[in-house]
């Protein structure tokens, strides 16, 4: 019998690590059945040659809490390859919540995830109140890729303590167990495992912390327990580490009481450009005691988008340009023009030195010769009439504030090899105002497998499986993410020579108008989720096989790693 599809004459990148090969590709339904040299005939037949076949990527660090309930497509990250998604991540999400606490879960992730109030509002149906009904309401809805939820710890507390707990006031050991209850109710219904976000970065819309930031550590112990008693889930954590020998003690602990999988955001932070190394020892020491802990790190600088119509406004040190905002009519007149100007000199919201401008296809890995501050003394000009320049263009400029210390991505290449991280952090679905790190996988494909110039780059068959096994195994998904018979048949034929990652730019198709950064890819000439062509050439083709993903997949029977 003929097969659903073969995927003929491609190179293969499995996604253990393996060196590529020619193969073909064979799949029957949602699975893959056959990787050789003479897998038979087809009903269809995709000519890969001179293209390379990937697995679908798995990205375990996102935030379509609120997409996934309103939307079939999970864009930006579906043009970039990727065909599972992870979100709930850094304590923030929509359940457990009880009726009169919409507002404040919807005041928190606006504020910590940057996506407007407005379209959350609109978007958010709240059929749900449990996290398992949440789960149900996610299952009801067809899309392009599979989803996956954890338990967000900002949400759980606020479901258990009140005003208490969005106070940040100490849970009562009665307390911890109802939540540590809850979540292992979670677990059991479906959810991937719970996260916590222990960062003053993140701050509600109102301007107050996060009510997780001060969780004490016997809170966050009590409630990893409650997954360790179920036997099931992964945890998940971003944390400052401003008192690092006491703060690593507590997450750690987490995994200690649990037994469960545990991964922590990992960035280099220019304050402390060495402390990242710090981390990494005491996870390797964690692995080396038997506990099962990852880093998660970034492809690129962690940076900010500039621009008039983004959430910061590159003259935004100008009262007279937030009051013009992006009326481009306005600001071309001269006299607004010299006034901004004025306004602006000696009051630039960032250092012109680390103010670049990010081009197209954008370059994030810019050298200091390329910053405004730079470009600026070399045409005699202050920087910022580059930047009122820029801004008239439309034109987009980039600060990298995180993974940026040292002026180039060494620290990350460093991040990217090491044998205990896994790549993460890319928030797709969130901060659509100021970032569009969906895009990771083709930043990983792009600069690091081919148009690095700045140092060493990477295997091609180490960056597909950071983005495909290694993910994949992190959150307990056995049954994707390699190229082998039996696994799940998401796949991705890629033109690596034509492979190009194009700038942001910023649409309004959020519920109530909202705008967002999306940023797309050429060079994905076929995306199948499930055996089934979501992608072609970056176009959707009507096929939505994505279902929710409840809980941990086991390997299939037959399944050749």
């Amino acid at each position: 019998m003929p097969h659903d599809l073969v995927i003929a004459g491609g190179t293969v990148v499995d996604g253990t690590g393996a060196p590529p090969r020619l193969a073909d590709v064979a799949v029957d339904g949602d699975r893959i059945t056959a990787v050789g040299s003479d897998v038979g005939g087809a009903r269809r037949h995709v000519d890969a040659d001179g293209a390379v076949v990937t697995p679908g990527f798995v990205d375990v660090h996102t935030h379509y809490d609120g997409q996934a309930t309103w939307d079939e497509r999970m864009t930006p990250s579906a043009w970039h390859g990727v065909t599972t998604v992870v979100m709930g991540n850094c304590g923030v999400g929509f359940a457990p919540v009880r009726p009169s606490d919409h507002d404040t879960l919807v005041e928190l992730m606006e504020g910590v995830e940057d996506i407007p109030g407005t379209a959350l509002h609109e978007g958010l149906s709240w059929d749900w109140e449990s996290f398992p009904d949440y789960l149900d309401a996610l299952e009801r809805h067809p899309r392009d890729m599979d989803v996956a939820a954890q338990v967000p710890h900002g949400a759980l507390r606020l479901y258990v303590m009140g005003e208490r707990g969005a106070a940040r006031e100490r849970a009562t050991d009665d307390e911890v167990a109802e939540m540590a209850r809850l979540a292992g109710e979670a677990v059991e219904a479906g959810a991937l495992g719970f996260t916590t976000s222990r960062t003053r970065n993140h701050r509600t819309s109102r301007g107050d912390w996060t009510p997780t930031l001060t969780a004490a550590a016997g809170e966050l112990a009590g409630i990893a327990e409650g997954l360790g008693s179920v036997g099931k889930g992964v945890l998940q954590v971003v944390s400052d580490f401003t008192d690092p020998k006491e703060e690593v003690a507590t997450v750690l602990g987490m995994a200690e009481s649990s037994g469960r999988p545990l991964s922590i955001s990992l960035t280099q932070v220019s304050t402390r450009s060495e402390g990242w190394r710090s981390l990494l020892d005491a996870i390797s020491a964690a692995n080396d005691r038997g506990l099962q802990v990852k880093a998660q790190v970034a492809a690129r600088p962690v940076g900010i988008l500039l621009g008039l119509q983004s959430t910061i406004n590159p003259l935004g040190a100008s009262p007279t340009a937030r009051s013009i905002g992006a009326d481009v009519g306005a600001l071309r007149a001269d006299d607004i023009r010299a006034t901004i100007l004025a306004e602006m000199a000696g009051h630039s919201l960032f250092p012109w030195e680390q103010v670049f401008r990010l081009g197209d296809p954008p370059n994030y890995e810019p050298s200091p010769e390329a910053s405004i501050a730079a470009e600026a003394a070399r045409a005699g000009v202050a920087p910022e009439e580059l930047v009122y320049d820029a801004a008239l263009a439309d034109e987009l400029l980039y600060v990298p504030f995180l993974n940026y210390a040292d002026g180039d991505l060494e620290a990350v290449r460093a991040m990217l090899t090491h044998p205990h991280t896994v790549l993460g952090l890319s928030d797709g679905g969130a901060h659509v105002g100021t970032i569009c790190d969906g895009s990771f996988p083709t930043t990983m494909l792009t600069h690091w497998v081919r148009d690095r110039s700045r140092g060493e780059r990477l295997p091609l068959e180490h960056v597909v499986a950071m983005q495909t096994s290694r993910t994949a195994k992190l959150v307990g998904f056995l049954d994707r993410g390699v190229v082998a018979p039996g696994m799940r048949a998401d796949l991705n034929v890629i033109d690596m020579d034509g492979l190009r990652l194009h700038s942001p730019s910023i649409v309004h198709d959020l519920p109530a108008g909202g705008r967002r950064f999306v940023q797309k890819a050429a060079g994905y000439l076929h995306t199948f989720a499930a055996g089934q062509e979501t992608y072609a050439n970056g176009e959707p083709t009507g096929a939505l096989p994505g279902r929710l993903v409840r809980g941990s997949q086991p390997a299939p029977n037959g399944a050749s790693l």
